[in-house]
C-alpha cells in the first residue's frame, strides 16, 4: 500500500473514531457511513477537510452537514431496509447515500436543479440504485410517492411543516431541525401515531433554513 492509501486509510479509521466518540453507535448506521467516502460529495478547496467532522460549503449557498450530525440524524430515523425514505433538502447528496445503504428507495428533493444534478451524478458514478434525486420544493413534500415510511429534513423550519407530518405513514418517524434560523435551533424526531404525533427533543443544532420555491436555477 502506497503512503498516500496509507494516510487515507488512517484519515478514514480517525473519522469512524469520532463518529463513536461524538454518539453515533448504531451498527448499521456507522457501516454505512465506513461504505460510503465522504470525498466525492466535497469539491473544489475543501476537499483535503472531506474527513474531519465538520460542515463545509457547497454550490448554491448550502452546506454538507457535519459526518456525526448526518450519522445522529439517521441513528435518529430508525431506518429499516423495508423503509421508503423522504429526504427534504439534498444539498451534496451525503445524507441520501448513506440512507441508501440502509433503506429500500430513498426519495431526495431539493430546489436547486444544480446541487441535484451533482448529487445525481455521484450516485451514478457510486452505483447507487435506489436513490430518486428531484428538482423540487420539499416543503410541500412528494405527495405523489406519499405515503413514506421515514422523512428526514436537513433544513430547519419553525414548525415541522404540515404537508410533510401528513405524509408520514401511521408509525413513521420524521427527523427535522426546528426553530429560528437565527436562533439555536433543535433536533426533533416525530412519531406518527393513530391518534395524533409524538415529538422527542433530541439536541441542539444549526442547519440553513428551510426555504419555500425552487432556487434560481431551479
Amino acid at each position: 500500500m502506497s503512503d498516500e492509501a496509507d494516510h487515507i486509510a488512517e484519515r478514514k479509521m480517525q473519522f469512524l473514531f469520532s463518529l463513536r466518540s461524538r454518539g453515533v453507535t448504531d451498527a448499521r448506521v456507522l457501516t454505512a457511513m465506513e461504505r460510503i467516502d465522504r470525498g466525492p460529495f466535497v469539491r473544489g478547496y475543501f476537499t483535503d477537510h472531506a474527513y474531519e467532522d465538520m460542515p463545509l460549503p457547497i454550490a448554491c449557498g448550502q452546506t454538507i452537514s457535519q459526518p456525526s450530525v448526518v450519522g445522529l440524524m439517521t441513528q435518529a430515523l430508525r431506518v429499516t431496509g423495508r423503509d421508503k425514505v423522504l429526504e427534504v433538502g439534498t444539498g451534496s447528496g451525503y445524507q441520501a447515500a448513506i440512507l441508501s445503504q440502509l433503506a429500500r428507495r430513498v426519495y431526495t428533493v431539493d430546489r436547486h436543479r444544480r446541487l441535484v444534478r451533482e448529487a445525481s451524478e455521484i450516485f451514478a458514478a457510486l452505483g447507487l440504485t435506489n436513490i430518486i434525486a428531484l428538482t423540487a420544493d420539499g416543503s410541500f413534500g412528494l405527495p405523489e410517492q406519499a405515503p413514506f415510511d421515514r422523512i428526514i429534513v436537513t433544513a430547519a423550519a419553525e414548525d415541522p411543516p404540515g404537508p410533510l407530518l401528513a405524509q408520514l405513514k401511521i408509525g413513521g418517524i420524521m427527523v427535522v431541525p426546528v426553530g429560528q434560523s437565527d436562533a439555536v435551533q433543535h433536533l426533533i424526531r416525530v412519531t406518527r401515531h393513530e391518534t395524533g404525533y409524538d415529538y422527542d427533543e433530541l439536541r441542539p443544532v444549526r442547519f440553513v433554513p428551510l426555504v419555500e420555491g425552487l432556487g434560481r436555477d431551479g
